[in-house]
C-alpha cells in the first residue's frame, strides 16, 4: 500500500472512531453523517486490508492492527495540525480545535469548573477532552501530541516545560462531628493520635497510600476506591477519614457537613504544575490555552 492512496480525512476518521469507540461520536465531532463515516471507514478497510474496529457494547473495539496504528496516525496529525497553526495562527473566539489534557479525577473537580468557564466566555467552540495517564506514560504522550498539557503533582515526569501553578498540602477530612474531630492534641501527639481513626484510601493516587504506609496505618484502611471524588460523602455517612488534598478539602467543608484535622503528615507539602513538550512550545493554540490556565490558576 502506498501513501499515495491515503486520503488524510480517511486518517482523521480513523483518529476520531480510535478515540471515542463510537462510528457514530466520531461522526459527529468531525461534522459528518454517519453513513459517510462508516463509508469512509470501509475504504479505510479496504485499503489497510483489516477490519480495525468490531463491534462491541456501547460501540465499537479496534483490532491489533488498528492499535499498532493508532499511536502513528495521531503523531502525524498533531504535527500537521501544528504546522497549519504555526502558518495560520490561533483565533480563540473562532478556533474548533480539541485539546487533550491530563488530569487526576481529583485534578478535574479542582481545575476543570473555572476552565469551562473561561473557555464558554474566550473560546467558545473549543473542545476538551480529559485523558488521565499513568505518570510514566506522560512525558512520552505530551511529545507525541496524544494530549497537549498535563496537570498536577507530577516530579517523576522529566524532560517538560513546565509552570508551579499553586502549592497544596494533604490534611485529614471527617464527617462534622466525629469524636476525634475536637481532640485539643497538636504536632506529633496528633499525628499519633490517627491510629485511632480507620481510612478510606484511592488506589490510584499513589502519593496518599505511601502518607499511610510511612505512617505505618495501612492495616487501619477499612475501604480503598478506585475515584478520589466519591470520598467526601463516604466520609459523611460514616466515621471513616481521608487524606486528601486541603484546596479540595475546603471547598467540600465550606458547604457544611465536615471538618479538617491537619496533623503535620509526611511528604504533606506538594505543588501543582502544567507540563507541556517543548516540541509544541511555539505552537499557538497551546500557548494559548497554557496562557490563559496560567493567569487563571497561578497563585
Amino acid at each position: 500500500m502506498h501513501l499515495k492512496n491515503i486520503d488524510l480525512n480517511l486518517l482523521r476518521l480513523f483518529d476520531a472512531v480510535y478515540r471515542q469507540r463510537s462510528v457514530g461520536r466520531a461522526a459527529e465531532s468531525l461534522g459528518l453523517t454517519q453513513p459517510a463515516a462508516s463509508h469512509g471507514l470501509t475504504r479505510l478497510r479496504l485499503l489497510i486490508k483489516d477490519p480495525l474496529f468490531v463491534r462491541a457494547p456501547g460501540g465499537v473495539q479496534p483490532t491489533p492492527k488498528a492499535d499498532r496504528l493508532a499511536a502513528p496516525v495521531r503523531l502525524a496529525l498533531a504535527g500537521i495540525e501544528q504546522a497549519l497553526n504555526e502558518s495560520t495562527g490561533f483565533d480563540p473566539a473562532q478556533s474548533r480545535r480539541s485539546f487533550r489534557i491530563h488530569m487526576s479525577d481529583i485534578g478535574e473537580g479542582r481545575f476543570l469548573p473555572e476552565m469551562m468557564r473561561m473557555l464558554r466566555e474566550q473560546a467558545p467552540g473549543v473542545h476538551v477532552e480529559t485523558m488521565p495517564m499513568l505518570r510514566e506514560e506522560i512525558a512520552a504522550a505530551l511529545d507525541s501530541g496524544r494530549i497537549d498539557l498535563a496537570f498536577g503533582f507530577l516530579p517523576m515526569v522529566k524532560d517538560t516545560q513546565r509552570v508551579q501553578l499553586l502549592k497544596d498540602r494533604y490534611i485529614v477530612l471527617l464527617r462534622e462531628g466525629h469524636p476525634f474531630a475536637r481532640t485539643r492534641r497538636r504536632g506529633n501527639a496528633l499525628l499519633q493520635a490517627l491510629r485511632q481513626l480507620e481510612f478510606v484510601a484511592v488506589r490510584t493516587h499513589s502519593d496518599t497510600l505511601r502518607i499511610l504506609q510511612l505512617l505505618d496505618l495501612e492495616a487501619r484502611v477499612r475501604l480503598t476506591t478506585e475515584h478520589f471524588m466519591v470520598l467526601p460523602s463516604i466520609v459523611r455517612a460514616t466515621d471513616l477519614a481521608v487524606i486528601m488534598p486541603r484546596n479540595i478539602a475546603q471547598g467540600f467543608a465550606g458547604a457544611g457537613g465536615y471538618a479538617l484535622v491537619q496533623p503535620p503528615l509526611p511528604l504533606r507539602d506538594f505543588a501543582v504544575a502544567l507540563h507541556w513538550s517543548r516540541r509544541f512550545e511555539s505552537d499557538p493554540g497551546n500557548r494559548w490555552l497554557r496562557q490563559a490556565l496560567i493567569s487563571l490558576f497561578k497563585e
